[in-house]
């Protein structure tokens, strides 16, 4: 297509008492469609103030983003920027993406003011999302330049290599360059896109991007992780964005997880920022890296120590809370139980100061009233607060919520060599172990003959298995859809020593442990099987009342995880349940899942015969 020029003036109106000089725009793309819904300038002479909304995807909360609208809204900015992951994307489903395309642009529809499009990782998967893109909005970057500041609106999924792995590749580069030579007399350039780029590796011409750039006043907006910081570089600020609707834990400003928009005000020194949380206002030292450093590069600073007991119905257990302070300054703990109907517990002391790169450790004593099982009992919570005090500067406070349970010594034995063929009769003396606990509507879920599982394990010189016996009436399978929609057997395994795997917190997947979540599918049935260890093996048989699974996963993966010969592991066991008749899933775990807010730190440790 042969490239043109498409210029568009925008006059704004003036008083007649008071001359005023005509902002003008000019944007320069290389088609006739639009990257953005219209340039109705929400603008006064007397300010120049734009807003940035940040991810709306990836794992989105219902309701945040069309918030973040109304209170746009309210405030009444000239327009609003993007940093892409605006649906939710990967399919190549065309119905399924028109029906997302259609609700995110009805959100917009309702926004009084100009919104100018960025694509993200989910924005822009595979090619069909790129050809939807391109017949939406026309091209995927663009640049235009609004009272002397340049906005350059860039592509970081020009090459579709999805999350973590962005790129500027070199036709975008040379569109770059020009741009810049072009507009090298602006008084600022802001960049936006999606991933950011200069935490990541292989990024083909980013860092000539950055060189073009460090000579002009100027800043860059990204997206993607869904956590805030800001950071100084290549002589200007680089500002990785929370979320405005985003999957998050939104554990708070400490750890940069928040709903938020972003307020810009330019003045001739550059732009000034406002953090407006969907509950408040900060400024751009929101989080800065010396708070990542402290803060979200460290693990969370209290523990409760998992305690492993022979005894399934143990009625007293001793455990060990341990506060560590790696800082150089002092920090306080103060600890809150919560009541539980199964425990009764007990801390040595509620109110602490550690000292500077100090621990301290608390006895807490834990009762089980009626003696119940272990496994069955309700995990315990204990509130935490953090208080590093700093002298000079404020201090800075952030919190938690600790889940602990007591557990049972579960043991793996050894087993003659299994025949890995889905079916079951080597197992009959095997110890069976029950998937009990269960997340969804209640009315979703129609008692075992809808779904009952267990699980059994075992190892051999040269592997540790996994034998499942699942009941579902209704194995719910789709070719076309995606693994998280449709039933699906999921296995984690993580085989570090339990000082490190007690802890993992869903974090570290694919590195420091893996999740196998197999389909029933005949085609692809494994969800990224390439990011299993090599030869973990699984086979599926399908039986009248549900299916059998067995896993293999070589020892040689074990002793290498564990970093010498393996003496435990954790072992997480779930189900996820679609049933045809009902209107949502429901789903199943021993344990809860790691990922999640209910996670036990410690659960599921399995100890080696």
């Amino acid at each position: 297509m042969p490239r043109f020029t498409f210029i568009l003036l925008v006059l704004l109106s003036v008083s007649i008492s008071v001359a005023q000089d005509k902002p003008t725009i000019y944007i320069d793309i290389p088609t006739q469609q639009k990257p953005w819904n219209h340039i109705d300038w929400n603008a006064s002479p007397e300010q120049f103030q734009f807003a940035i909304v940040t991810d709306r995807t990836g794992g989105h909360r219902p309701g945040v983003f069309p918030t973040g609208v109304k209170k746009l809204n309210l405030l009444q900015p000239e327009f609003v920027m993007s940093v892409g992951d605006l649906i939710e994307g990967y399919t190549r489903d065309t119905v399924r993406l028109n029906q997302e395309w259609k609700e995110f642009n009805g959100f917009i529809s309702q926004l009084e003011a100009p919104f100018f499009y960025v694509p993200g990782n989910h924005d822009i998967t595979n090619e069909v999302m790129e050809k939807k893109w391109k017949e939406m909005f026309g091209v995927s970057y663009y640049h235009f330049v609004y009272k002397d500041v340049l906005f350059l609106c860039l592509n970081s999924e020009d090459n579709i290599r999805g999350a973590g792995k962005g790129t500027i590749d070199d036709e975008q580069y040379e569109y770059i360059k020009k741009v810049l030579e072009e507009n090298k007399d602006v008084k600022w350039t802001l960049a936006f896109l999606h991933q950011p780029l200069w935490v990541q590796e292989d990024t083909k011409r980013w860092k000539d991007v950055e060189e073009l750039l460090q000579g002009r006043p100027h800043n860059v907006f990204a997206g993607h992780y869904h956590r805030y910081w800001k950071t100084q570089r290549n002589n200007g600020k680089y500002i990785a964005l929370a979320t405005t609707g985003g999957g998050s834990a939104l554990r708070g400003k400490a750890y940069g997880e928040f709903d938020h928009v972003v307020w810009v005000t330019m003045t001739e020194e550059g732009p000034i920022l406002a953090n407006l949380f969907l509950d408040g206002i900060w400024d751009e030292d929101v989080v800065t890296e010396e708070l990542v450093d402290l803060v979200r590069n460290q693990p969370f600073p209290v523990k409760i120590e998992p305690v492993y007991v022979d005894d399934q119905h143990a009625k007293n257990v001793a455990g060990k809370v341990r506060a560590t302070n790696n800082s150089d300054t002092r920090m306080r703990v103060r600890l809150k139980g919560v009541s539980n109907d199964d425990l009764l517990y007990q801390l040595e002391q509620t109110d602490i100061i550690v000292e500077p790169n100090d621990v301290t450790v608390l006895d807490l004593n834990i009762q089980n009233v009626d003696q119940k099982a272990l496994e069955d009992l309700s995990a315990m919570q204990i509130e935490v607060d953090i208080t590093y005090l700093f002298e000079g500067k404020p201090n800075v406070e952030f919190s938690s919520t600790l889940n602990y349970l007591p557990f049972y010594k579960y043991s793996v034995g050894k087993a003659k060599k299994v025949k890995l063929d889905g079916n079951l009769k080597e197992w009959p003396k095997a110890d069976w172990s029950s998937v009990k606990q269960m997340d969804g509507a209640p009315f979703d879920f129609d008692g075992p003959s809808d779904f009952e599982m267990k699980f059994a394990t075992a190892y051999d010189d040269d592997y540790f298995y996994v034998a499942v016996d699942l009941q579902d009436n209704d194995l719910y399978i789709d070719e076309e859809a995606s693994h998280s929609a449709q039933d699906a057997i999921l296995i984690g395994l993580d085989a570090r020593p339990i000082q490190a795997s007690a802890f993992n917190a869903g974090s570290g997947r694919g590195r420091d442990w893996f999740a196998l979540l197999r389909t029933f599918k005949e085609n692809d049935p494994i969800y990224r099987e390439d990011l299993l260890p090599e030869d973990v093996t699984s086979v599926v048989k399908k039986t009248e009342t549900g299916a059998q699974m067995e896993v293999a996963i070589p020892i040689a993966y074990l002793n290498k995880m564990y970093g010498s010969t393996w003496s435990s592991l954790r072992l997480g066991v779930g189900y996820y349940d679609f049933d045809s008749d009902d209107e949502g899933a429901t789903t199943h775990f021993w344990f809860p899942a790691w990922n999640g807010k209910n996670d036990v730190p410690g659960s599921g440790m399995l100890f080696k015969e």
